[in-house]
């Protein structure tokens, strides 16, 4: 079992960065691959980004390819993703999520574990 917060969420001007990060907990972190998926008012909840349990695979989606970055620290149970260049189609609810599996994964149902979601609004 591993529980998931996210934090680092809020309002910023397009063009400006933030960076939210994923808390887990319990003693395996390393072991759990972990992906950001976000979800717009009206859209279906869509992949952003992955990396493997050691952090040596990530994965983008090209809508936030060289704008995001991706990373863990596996010392303090922690993913982050930075998040560079916003603009208004970066609005959304932002989640975390890990798979046991240690993997990449791009879909959603191969994740068991969820966050509750922080929002990103991005304004002109």
């Amino acid at each position: 079992q591993v529980q998931l917060v996210e934090s680092g969420g809020g309002l910023v001007q397009a063009g400006g960065s933030l960076r939210l990060s994923c808390a887990a907990s319990g003693r395996t972190f390393s072991g759990y691959g972990m992906g950001w998926f976000r979800q717009a008012p009206g859209k279906e909840r869509e992949f952003v980004a992955t990396i493997s349990g050691s952090g040596s695979f990530r994965y983008y989606a090209d809508s936030v390819k060289g704008r995001f970055t991706i990373s863990r620290d596996n010392a303090k149970n922690t993913v982050y993703l930075q998040m560079n260049s916003l603009n208004s189609e970066d609005t959304a609810v932002y989640y975390c999520a890990a798979n046991r599996d240690g993997m990449v994964a791009q879909v959603s149902a191969v994740y068991g574990y969820w966050g509750q979601g922080t929002q990103v609004t991005v304004f002109s």
